[in-house]
């Protein structure tokens, strides 16, 4: 409530208020007690207020930088980075990469963190701002969803390894184990005249590594292709459902409710990735090659740069390495409290993910330079990415050090951690997302939250049969590809050019006290569309026949591969095209769907902000031009 100077402004005043809930009642819309005031100073107040009283927020500060530190840094940070730096350029690879930091990165970044926690709703529900876009909130969680289908299965290989490592001698240091083939060769058996002129060391399938990971693991030799899956491997199996009991019990009671337990594995989880990257690089170093490994990943090759497939990498690194557009950035900073400052979160954030991935290729290449020495051949030829760095290369160098039982215990429980806490991230979101929208699933969050995490277990399970392998790459490709970077387009022309730059603005200095500066706002209007744009179009264009190793997929593989990417991208269009048809043909009731729901009433009295500039001297406020320049 406001106070006035008369009783007649007064009397204005309160009729204003009930003119405003009439508006509510007669529209439809949901409005909270703060939006409801029809004043200026209302809108200092966060808008999900009188609904979110009760809201929870994160218990202590810490709870949130950690989570949102936990879900950016992931298993991409340790596979794909270092090797994407090495293969680009090395140190030249950092400038188009820092570049894409700043002028897209951390302003996707800081958007998503603001809007969030400035409207207190996740990832669907926070489009109050502006209807029409809803569709992009849905689009976000259901790709969340279907991250959890095969991540999960990710980090339940890295929880097997840790169990098969917990013996004297790691078992796939030799051959003569019930999963090696005729053709496997140890290590030191291995020259050039068994990997041929063309195959390197990293692609050569019959070393101990390889075949426990391609044999003992996956049980790929078992199937002839993503048509003759089998059935699940009961050894894994098990390990995926210690992953979902563990993610279950982290997220079943909320961020705040679940207390000390909580905190302490959000804490665990956080941080043991930094622990064990600095144990790993600090006995990295010490072996004999390992100046070498580092130098092959610091050189700097400036003409790389004049290849536009170094940007690509680049610009679709940094996206995915910070996590935009998956609902989590926007779930995690919905329980904030509404004055805290997420710029400085956001810069801190970002900032920290990054020079993580710069600094795990340093405990990643010291161990390549190592694996080289040992081999006698070049850094290239040792040097890959992804599950084989991982679950091969990395696990094979690490079983010939003395005391490799330890080492390989804590690279697997990193893996495990980073792994987890990304995984929670993703989860989270669709619970928040989808029981802000449909209250009766908040009301029932331990039900609900078990039903997602037993619905992802059991579509998991298709991953963990003979032929699982090719399904996780299928839905690695086609779930998470294209689609993301469409979901993030869309938010960030909905924000910047629907909801408006200025607007988003206002917002965020009622929430830290100071409105970003030009940087910013130039980023969110231009840059950042323009950059996510270039991206989408890259990905297409550069999307070629899908394959593992070998492996070509079928035909209609690539179709099953694209419904699923579309079943998520549809959400858009289909639910702006639901909300056109459900209101009435006026263009004045139309105008609903872009206009934030707290400013309906605007529409009512004919005075809509993105079309007409009018000063509004009842409120004494001025509303802008935003007539989608």
């Amino acid at each position: 409530s406001y106070s006035s100077s008369s009783s007649s402004s007064s009397s204005a005043a309160a009729s204003s208020e009930v003119e405003l809930i009439l508006v509510k009642e007669q529209n439809g819309v949901q409005y909270t007690n703060s939006s409801v005031v029809a004043s200026p100073s209302s809108r200092g107040c966060t808008p999900g207020s009188g609904e979110d009283v009760a809201r929870e927020t994160w218990g202590k500060k810490m709870d949130f930088l950690l989570s949102v530190i936990g879900f950016a840094v992931d298993l991409a940070n340790v596979w794909r980075f270092p090797y994407l730096c090495y293969k680009n350029g090395g140190g030249a690879f950092l400038i188009p990469y820092v570049l894409f930091l700043f002028i897209a990165g951390m302003p996707l970044f800081y958007m998503e963190l603001a809007l969030g926690q400035y409207n207190r709703e996740g990832a669907a529900t926070v489009w109050k701002i502006c209807p029409v876009f809803k569709g992009v909130g849905y689009t976000v969680i259901i790709i969340a969803l279907y991250v959890g289908f095969y991540y999960n299965v990710i980090i339940a290989w890295s929880l097997y390894y840790l169990f098969v490592s917990l013996t004297s001698e790691l078992p796939w240091l030799k051959c003569n184990n019930p999963w090696n083939s005729p053709n496997c060769t140890e290590p030191q058996h291995i020259n050039g005249t068994v990997l041929g002129n063309r195959t390197s060391y990293a692609k050569y399938k019959n070393t101990p590594a390889a075949e426990f990971y391609e044999r003992g693991v996956l049980h790929i030799h078992e199937s002839r292709g993503i048509g003759d899956l089998g059935l699940p491997r009961w050894e894994l199996a098990l390990c995926l459902i210690v992953v979902v009991f563990i993610l279950y019990f982290s997220l079943w009671k909320g961020v705040k409710s679940s207390g000390k337990a909580l905190d302490k594995i959000t804490f665990f989880i956080s941080t043991m990735p930094y622990i064990v990257l600095l144990v790993l690089l600090i006995r990295g170093i010490t072996l004999p090659g390992a100046m070498n490994g580092i130098r092959a990943y610091l050189h700097i090759d400036l003409k790389k740069l004049n290849n536009p497939q170094v940007w690509i990498d680049a610009a679709t690194q940094i996206f995915y390495s910070l996590g935009a557009g998956f609902g989590v950035l926007i779930a995690f900073a919905s329980y904030n409290k509404f004055e805290n400052n997420c710029y400085r979160d956001a810069i801190l954030t970002s900032t920290i993910n990054c020079v993580t991935s710069f600094f795990s290729g340093f405990a990643i290449f010291s161990v390549l330079g190592y694996m080289a020495h040992q081999h006698q051949v070049n850094v290239k030829d040792v040097a890959t990415e992804g599950a084989g760095l991982v679950f091969i290369i990395y696990p094979e160098a690490i079983s010939t050090l003395p005391g490799s039982t330890f080492f390989a215990i804590v690279f697997f429980i990193m893996l495990l951690t980073l792994g987890i806490d990304s995984s929670m991230g993703g989860m989270e979101a669709v619970i928040t997302g989808l029981s802000d929208d449909f209250k009766i699933l908040k009301r029932n969050r331990k039900l609900f939250t078990f039903i997602v995490a037993f619905g992802t277990f059991l579509i998991a399970l298709l991953c963990i049969t003979n032929g699982g392998i090719y399904v996780l790459t299928l839905l690695d490709k086609y779930a998470a590809g294209t689609s993301i970077l469409f979901g993030v387009l869309i938010e960030s022309i909905g924000v910047a050019w629907f909801y408006g730059v200025d607007r988003f603005s206002e917002d965020i200095e009622r929430m830290t006290g100071f409105k970003p500066g030009i940087y910013w706002r130039l980023c969110w209007k231009f840059v950042s569309p323009t950059f996510l744009l270039f991206v989408v179009i890259a990905s297409i264009v550069t999307s070629g026949e899908l394959r593992y190793d070998d492996y070509v997929f079928p035909p209609w593989s690539n179709m099953v591969g694209w419904f699923i990417a579309l079943s998520s991208m549809l959400c858009v269009p289909i639910y702006a095209i639901y909300k056109f048809l459900i209101l009435p043909g006026t263009f004045k009731e139309v105008m609903y769907c872009i206009t934030p729901e707290h400013e309906h009433h605007m529409v009512t009295e004919g005075n809509v902000r993105q079309f007409k500039v009018r000063q509004c001297i009842r409120y004494k406020y001025n509303y802008i031009l935003l007539i989608f320049i």
